[in-house]
């Protein structure tokens, strides 16, 4: 493998660990829980993991002798920074605890578990990826464990190997598998163990005992780079104004974080277009005038920030969206056969007339994309959505209207990108290298301590690592009923920007001097050496949310 110089002088980073994880380590188990919503329906469904207490660890001067235990890892999902450095985590931690303890690795996600394909992660090959982005060391994949002949192929492979434990890296329809799994397992008394680690870069998977998901703060960081580059250019020529799409499908905490860094004219956070009950027509407005209000002053460009799953949050669009899904799930194998130039009058034909007319009104190539194949879960992909070409698009249009009538004088001319997979396999900042580390490590004493049904959980992030507050929570604590597929399935809760939050409030406060001023923020690239100032700060989001 030819090595970048970065890669090479990355390869040294040593990893910090909070003070609880460093000598022998002892489990601490706080009070009861349960899950956020539903709580009868989710005891019903797990009766063998829920309601156990969190778990927080702390040194003791207790000499434990540790056998050998082998353990099994899952990349699942979408890539997010620091993911290797998981891995490297739950190496070092069991090899701490006895050096003849293996790790074995399932490739290309949960499906290697299922197929059988697995190999042995050694120290040679973990140490030619620590501290380094992406999932390349096994790979992952999408495939979803909710079947029991899944989860009898799995154990078949497990007990082959003699794995007293499986850790799934995911985000939350990931660990939603994980905490299935190790309910399956502990019912049936296999002696497997099941752990969680979260991660996705969309920020969606937190609460109390999650106070971040790995990869967000290289992410942000990553896309605020290219986006302050981009309104640098913006403010070099003055002649376009960019629409600017952000992965992190079902919530908008990368756009609010991207934006409190780099200060745009406008960013669209979905939540209050759903709290708001607006429509495309009200969105398209709310820009129209601010890029009108810019020309007035002879500024004829800008910067617009836009969720990836803004579509979904459109009240009209997110019942369309259900009767979509509805729709689709039950009549997959009929609407696969209907010729694609009638697909859409197919649809129409078939929606309730409120949603069937919303159909019909959108562009042609808006409705294609929202009754494409749906991913795992049944959901819409909305990253094939081209939601900030749909709102240039409407946006010129208004401006023309307005042009006629004598409301607009200034010129437009949009440019358009999508923000996604540049982050999602970055080398991780200091942050997530740390964070991520202490994961693995964490979930290694999780696994030693006997606990299955856990997620790894690592607080008090916005002070140095050293302090930081390792432990464990129930994913039973954090599940809630959704229906997917039609039906109403157990699934961790998704953590939606709170508008009554500090990081909101925070941007809400200054996105009306933002809108009309030039008072853009560079942030340059990720400092990975250099002054702590620079290279060790938590998010912004994460900063004012616990008030630092």
């Amino acid at each position: 493998m030819t090595k970048s110089a970065l890669q090479i002088a990355r390869a040294a980073y040593q990893p910090k660990l909070p003070k609880g994880l460093k000598g022998t380590v002892k489990a601490v188990a706080g009070a009861a829980t349960q899950s956020v919503a539903d709580q009868e329906e989710i005891k019903k469904l797990f009766p063998n993991t829920y309601g156990m207490p969190l778990i927080k660890f702390e040194n003791t001067d207790e000499t434990v002798d540790f056998p050998a235990m082998n353990v099994g890892v899952i990349l699942s999902g979408g890539q997010a920074p620091g993911g290797h450095n998981v891995i490297s985590g739950i190496f070092d931690g069991i090899k701490k605890l006895n050096k003849d303890s293996k790790l074995y690795g399932f490739i290309l996600g949960p499906g290697g578990l299922v197929d059988h394909n697995y190999m042995e992660l050694t120290a040679d090959i973990i140490d030619e990826y620590r501290n380094t982005g992406g999932f390349d060391i096994i790979g992952s994949g999408r495939t979803k464990l909710e079947k029991e002949e899944q989860f009898e192929k799995g154990l078949e492979i497990l007990k082959e190997l003699n794995i007293k434990a499986l850790v799934i890296i995911g985000g939350d329809d990931s660990n939603t598998n994980a905490c299935v799994l190790a309910e399956y397992y502990a019912a049936k008394n296999c002696g497997v163990q099941v752990i969680g680690c979260p991660k996705t870069i969309d920020g969606d998977l937190k609460n109390e005992m999650i106070e971040t998901s790995f990869g967000f703060d290289t992410a942000c960081k990553t896309y605020a780079e290219v986006i302050g580059n981009i309104q640098r250019d913006c403010n070099s020529a003055r002649k376009y104004w960019h629409f600017i799409k952000l992965m992190g499908r079902s919530a908008s905490h990368i756009a609010l974080e991207c934006a409190l860094q780099v200060q745009p004219n406008i960013c669209i956070i979905s939540e209050e277009v759903e709290a708001k009950d607006m429509s495309l027509d009200d969105i398209v407005t709310g820009i129209a005038q601010v890029v009108a209000n810019r020309a007035a002053q002879g500024n004829n460009f800008g910067t617009v920030l836009i969720p990836e799953g803004l579509v979904e949050f459109i009240p009209a669009m997110k019942r369309l969206i259900a009767e979509l899904n509805d729709f689709l799930a039950a009549n997959a194998e009929e609407f696969s056969q209907i010729k694609k130039s009638h697909q859409r009058d197919y649809i129409i034909r078939k929606l309730s007339p409120e949603n069937a007319a919303i159909y019909a009104s959108l562009p042609e190539g808006v409705a294609r994309q929202l009754s494409l194949d749906r991913d795992p879960h049944g959901n819409v992909q909305v990253s094939l959505i081209e939601t900030e070409k749909l709102l240039s698009d409407m946006v010129a249009v208004k401006l023309a209207q307005w042009k006629e009538e004598g409301k607009y004088v200034g010129k437009f001319a949009a440019q358009h990108h999508f923000f996604g997979y540049e982050g999602r396999c970055a080398a991780p900042s200091n942050f997530d290298a740390d964070y991520c580390y202490s994961l693995g490590y964490t979930a290694s004493m999780l696994i030693a301590n006997g606990k299955t049904g856990y997620m790894s959980s690592v607080r008090n992030t916005t002070a140095p690592a050293e302090e930081w507050i390792a432990g464990g929570v129930p994913i039973t604590m954090m599940m809630n009923m959704e229906r997917r597929h039609g039906e109403m399935k157990p699934v961790i809760q998704k953590a939606l920007v709170k508008l009554d939050g500090a990081p909101f409030k925070a941007f809400a406060a200054q996105r009306e001097r933002w809108a009309i001023e030039t008072d853009y923020v560079y942030p340059g690239p990720i400092q990975y050496f250099g002054p702590t100032e620079v290279c060790d700060q938590a998010t912004k989001t994460l900063q004012l949310e616990q008030g630092k």
